[in-house]
């Protein structure tokens, strides 16, 4: 299951809409709304929580995944020592990182990829992946 930096994760790609979605991986195991009336799908077996904003046409624009298998630059994510992964980044277009603290949990931003790795007794938890945004503050779809 590859990330694909500023696109999506896997057969995802941001600016889907649920049909895209069921399309592919069919039904989710499960489906609410948010606070912010946004529609979230669950699927248990690929261990992805995908954000259809309601802002936006209910377009997938958010991503978090935990599966096993996630990769980014054909190395594994989940699992791996934080200090180690994070060293082995330092040469790709994902090198830098802002650091915030949530009690046990620390993650790690980059915005540039809008992407955050949720790390915890050193090791990377979850990945969570939004749609890049432009210099004029708009979405950039990539489906």
């Amino acid at each position: 299951m590859k990330i694909n930096l500023k696109s999506g994760i896997d057969k995802l790609v941001f600016g889907m809409k649920e049909k895209d979605v069921t399309a592919i991986y069919g039904k989710p195991a499960r489906s609410f709304k948010d606070d912010e009336d946004n529609t979230i799908y669950l699927y248990d077996k690929e261990k992805l929580r995908l954000t259809f904003y309601q802002d936006e046409d209910f377009k997938l624009g958010y991503i978090i995944a935990t599966n096993p298998e996630l990769e980014l630059f054909s190395k594994k994510v989940i699992g791996q020592k934080w200090n180690e992964y994070k060293d082995s980044l330092k040469d790709t277009a994902i090198a830098t990182f802002e650091t915030e603290n949530f009690d046990s949990e620390d993650h790690f931003f980059n915005e540039a990829n809008w992407i955050i790795f949720r790390v915890e007794f050193n090791e990377v938890i979850r990945v969570e992946l939004g749609a890049a945004i432009n210099d004029k503050d708009e979405f950039v779809w990539k489906f």
